[in-house]
């Protein structure tokens, strides 16, 4: 339902009134007569059908009752979707938490969903009820307990399924490069195999003589023994094709240009091809090379399918330590290969910005003993901050460490850095400094709880202008503590 632009109606209510309004409210319904003195000025708001009573973003407007109707409670995200958060109706208050939260400025939007009643209190009052009246106090705080819970549970799962989208998203794409480059490759061995099958065909009808096939053999044995050296640059590479296409050029050799390239990336030259020259006059010379170029573009193909499909498993690998890393009980956690399968799977968020993971490992890192779980949550956090805070192109480092018993590991990027006057405010839930939608502000308060209460570490920073790094301190053993 669309808000419209209908301005609520708003009236000072008198105390005799209030004494009777107020008994609709459950947690209020026990304030004694002689305590309504505490609320102060009290307004009722009248509202019709689809009225915004609050925006997302407006300052808050104090305490609210429903008195009759409905209101509805949503968060507009950054691409305009609605992200619903609750309904309140007659005998519900709202506007409790933000208030004893300390929030100065409201997060969602308050709509009516049917013509709307309401008791609005101010902040002060509110304040003066909390301090003098022990069970509304009591009441608020419960109702407030159970709401924040709620939200953080469903805030929570949200955040699950965003982090579990970004992972899907990015395996998607890392999977996506080795599957197009083996199903290249397999087309392009198709091909290959049908030339290797004509030639074949073509060397049948004129018998070779001795020294040709003695030639045809030397090269195949080449060929599959892959022990050639191969150019040590590009720049050597390009002069060596050059090389080679103009002299086959020069010996009649048709699409000598495009022999040249495949011959010189296997490692050959004008001298290891003397012996086909010699052994092949004239035209047979043509079929000669390109059963060669077939032949050593095959096992190219092949190596090709074969390191997609190693990626392929790589990954799948990865992806289960990942998801599978949490186990029940006390077991051990290698640190080091925790962070390579998060790295793993967000490798496409580093090549996008063209990042460079500069990893300085410990040489004999203890393993955890612990009973903690969801240890890669904790190194997604920081490494998805890592790559949006760093400037593109540059460096995120990776290091870790021991010291005084405990598993060190610090992630730093070279951002801008965080702003004194909110680093007090980082591992605060629902905190973020990232656009609206883009950010829940969970990041870092989750992977704070994971690393305190799981695996009873701490987590910490220090920032700079140009370096930011987050230093995660972990018990090599802390499987008792859990216990």
């Amino acid at each position: 339902m669309e808000g419209t632009t209908t301005e609520a109606q708003v009236r000072t209510v008198s105390q005799q009134e209030l004494s009777q309004l107020i008994r609709r409210i459950p947690v209020l319904s026990k304030l004694k007569e002689e305590d309504l003195g505490c609320l102060g000025t009290v307004e009722l708001l009248e509202a019709p059908q689809g009225t915004v009573l609050f925006e997302q973003g407006s300052c808050i407007q104090g305490f609210f009752m429903v008195l009759e109707g409905e209101v509805r409670l949503t968060r507009v995200e950054i691409n305009g979707a609605e992200t619903p958060l609750g309904i309140y109706q007659d005998g519900d208050t709202l506007g409790e938490a933000p208030l004893l939260l300390g929030v100065r400025k409201t997060g969602v939007q308050g709509l009516a969903t049917r013509p709307v009643r309401m008791l609005r209190v101010s902040e002060e009052g509110f304040w003066r009820l909390m301090a003098t009246c022990p069970t509304v106090r009591q009441g608020v705080l419960a109702t407030t307990a159970q709401r924040v819970h709620a939200f953080q549970a469903t805030t929570l799962h949200r955040e699950k399924l965003i982090s579990l989208g970004t992972l899907a998203a990015g395996l998607m794409h890392e999977l996506n490069n080795p599957g197009s480059a083996a199903k290249r490759s397999a087309a392009q061995l198709r091909e290959n195999l049908t030339r290797l099958q004509d030639l074949s065909i073509r060397f049948c009808r004129t018998p070779l003589t001795q020294e040709q096939s003695s030639c045809l053999l030397d090269m195949q044995k080449e060929v599959l023994a892959l022990e050639k050296p191969k150019p040590v640059s590009s720049l050597e590479e390009a002069d060596a094709e050059e090389e080679l296409g103009a002299w086959l050029e020069s010996i009649g050799v048709n699409g000598a240009w495009k022999l040249a390239p495949t011959l010189v990336a296997a490692g050959w030259r004008r001298s290891d091809i003397v012996c086909a020259q010699e052994a092949f006059p004239g035209d047979t010379l043509q079929s000669a090379l390109s059963w060669l170029e077939a032949l050593i573009s095959s096992m190219q193909q092949l190596t090709t399918i074969e390191e997609s499909i190693s990626r392929v498993t790589e990954l799948v690998i990865a992806v289960k330590k990942y998801a599978y890393e949490d186990k029940s009980g006390e077991h051990l956690v290698d640190v080091h290969e925790s962070i390579h399968s998060t790295l793993t799977i967000l490798g496409h968020k580093f090549r996008y910005k063209q990042l460079t993971v500069e990893k300085e490992f410990a040489a004999e890192l203890p393993k955890l003993k612990t009973r903690g779980t969801g240890l890669s949550q904790v190194w997604t956090n920081l490494l998805d901050n890592a790559t949006d805070a760093a400037p593109e192109g540059s460096t995120v480092r990776i290091r870790t460490w021991v010291e005084d018993g405990l598993v060190c590991v610090g992630i730093a990027d070279q951002g801008a850095g965080i702003a004194p006057e909110i680093r007090d405010q980082i591992f605060e839930p629902f905190y973020t400094t990232k656009p609206a939608g883009v950010g829940t502000g969970l990041g870092l308060d989750i992977a704070r709880r994971i690393v305190t209460s799981q695996y009873k570490g701490t987590i910490a920073f220090t920032s700079e202008p140009g370096r930011t790094e987050f230093v995660v301190k972990l018990p090599v053993d802390n499987g008792r503590e859990q216990g």
